[in-house]
């Protein structure tokens, strides 16, 4: 009997290196789609390229993503690729449309040209939800897109539905909370707190800046959502679903639980930076993931704390590790 061959954009991402671990232990044939760039960074699946194949295209490039579907030949598609952080869409509007936006236009019209059998997953976003119409969401929420982002992810998560309905592809969204884990990259609010907080316990650096602390998200453990997308793909017609924990927390809170977990007083090194807002905040996400407990049988099962205590004590290992400092030396705190 031979393995089924996934396919991952994105592969290299937090959510794309979790997903590549769960496929490979369900005993999948794993393949990656990477961009060729001057700075290869692979350090998420540097322990997993001798059993990953990964396949340069791009999802600005039509002809490469025909290829990678024709050389890979996957029975599951996953889509996690894109430009993926907020204030960068800003910066690059037009750029995070491309990628974002059209780049899930261009890869299901490859997968309807080359093997309309293949099961799509399209890694939607609860941003947007943005501006929230009603609290909590869930798939019947309407939404409003506060960032450029968040349109963008609007139009894919549409363009996938669309697929769905015109062309008969079983092309599912998941709509994603906010998902964290060591794994995050350091641009992103969560993991620029644990890993500040890290340095700060050091002595490395003496102060944390952020910008909205007020903002509320519904946070969950990265390796379990990655879960939730390979059941979407187990159902027997293809829908979408809302992915969270179902509880909030303020960006004010995550603060206080980092810094608590090294014994340390946030008031002694937090920096409010007006620079740091956006220009439209999102001030409010929660999740209603009913329909993902009832027909995925998927539920969130880190806590809030729990996840917060794993991203502040990998981030401590890796600063010392790198500095050589250990807690409780002299110039620690």
């Amino acid at each position: 009997m031979t393995s089924p061959r996934a396919l991952i954009t994105g592969i290299t991402g937090q959510d794309g290196s979790y997903l590549a671990e769960l496929l490979l232990e369900k005993g999948y044939e794993v393949h990656g789609m990477v961009r060729r760039s001057s700075t290869e960074t692979f350090e998420r699946i540097e322990h997993l390229t001798d059993r990953v194949t990964l396949h340069q295209a791009d999802l600005l490039d039509p002809s490469s993503l025909v290829g990678v579907l024709r050389a890979a030949e996957p029975c599951e598609l996953y889509n996690l690729a894109a430009q993926s952080f907020v204030p960068t869409s800003w910066v690059q509007p037009s750029l995070t449309g491309e990628f974002t936006a059209l780049g899930v236009t261009r890869l299901l019209d490859a997968v309807r040209l080359v093997n309309p059998e293949i099961r799509f997953y399209q890694a939607s976003s609860s941003e947007m939800f943005g501006k929230v119409q009603q609290t909590p969401q869930d798939e019947q929420t309407p939404f409003y897109p506060r960032s450029p982002y968040a349109v963008a992810k609007l139009y894919g998560h549409w363009i996938t539905v669309n697929y769905r309905e015109s062309y008969g592809l079983y092309a599912v969204s998941g709509i994603l909370f906010n998902h964290e884990s060591p794994r995050r990259g350091r641009e992103f609010v969560t993991r620029k707190i644990s890993e500040t907080v890290a340095r700060i316990k050091l002595g490395l650096v003496d102060e944390l800046r952020l910008g909205s602390l007020d903002s509320k998200r519904d946070w969950g453990f990265a390796p379990e959502y990655v879960d939730a997308m390979w059941r979407m793909l187990r159902q027997d017609t293809p829908t979408d679903f809302v992915v969270g924990t179902g509880v909030q927390h303020s960006v004010r809170e995550f603060v206080e639980l980092a810094f608590s977990h090294v014994g340390l007083d946030p008031a002694d090194f937090l920096v409010t930076d007006p620079e740091l807002m956006r220009p439209a905040e999102v001030d409010t996400l929660l999740a209603n993931p009913e329909k993902a407990h009832k027909e995925l049988g998927w539920r969130a099962s880190t806590s809030f704390d729990g996840l917060v205590g794993i991203m502040v004590e990998a981030d401590l290992a890796a600063q010392e590790a790198a500095s050589g400092r250990r807690r409780g030396d002299p110039g620690t705190r």
